[in-house]
């Protein structure tokens, strides 16, 4: 049986939900998705830069009318669980999940002995939000037999960075919470991708200047 591997083939007439779609790499990747023909759903925290994605991803879809956007906080688990329900009720619920949102700190240890919280909150969206979100979809890829979740990680958990602890651990944590549901759901068609990106050039890595001069990908 031919099986059209194309991301048109992929994804066209399928629900796909990318979060932290207002920029960086969750707006490219829903450029892309929407062209190839998924119904596109971006969520972010900031209304305004949700309406200015909107505006760039229709200069380069002729279907815009299949792109959806939301207004919402992952790392506030409440509104994650409001947010699955009007998704259910809007859209019977999610095939592809592309779990992007997340935040990034680059501080040594030893100047975080005070600073526990930055480890708080970067565990809270890049982990449990990402996993509230994850869970929330699961049961419906589950009933329907089919469905993909792909998390955006990255190379350092590969590399063990320095300075970047409490993010490493995060998606770290993450990945390994991947791999034990991928064997759980292998089964019944449901997939798992951990995308471990090297540095990428968007607004999460701005506030450290010394990525000017180092070499970056393009979302």
């Amino acid at each position: 049986m031919f099986i059209d591997r194309t991301l048109k083939g992929q994804v066209h007439g399928k629900v796909v939900l990318v979060t932290g779609g207002s920029s960086g790499i969750g707006l490219a990747t829903a450029c892309k998705l929407i062209q190839a023909g998924a119904k596109t759903i971006i969520c972010g925290r900031d209304a305004d830069k949700l309406v200015q994605a909107k505006k760039e991803i229709e200069l380069h879809a002729d279907n815009d009318e299949q792109l959806f956007t939301y207004a919402v906080d992952i790392a506030d688990l409440s509104q994650c669980d409001s947010f699955m329900q009007q998704l259910l009720e809007d859209h019977g619920g999610v095939d592809i999940l592309i779990n992007n949102a997340g935040r990034s700190i680059r501080r040594t240890i030893e100047s975080s002995y005070d600073r526990f919280h930055d480890v708080e909150c970067t565990m809270q969206l890049n982990y449990f939000g990402a996993l509230r979100v994850t869970m929330g979809v699961l049961p419906g890829m589950a009933q329907r037999r089919r469905g993909h979740v792909i998390n955006i990680s990255s190379i350092g958990v590969l590399t063990n960075a320095s300075r970047f602890s409490a993010y490493v651990a995060s998606k770290a944590a993450l990945d390994a919470w991947t791999r034990c549901a991928a064997s759980e759901y292998a089964d019944i068609g449901v997939k798992f991708t951990t995308i471990n990106l090297p540095l990428v050039k968007t607004p999460m890595i701005a506030p450290t200047k010394l990525y000017n001069n180092v070499p970056t990908l393009t979302p």
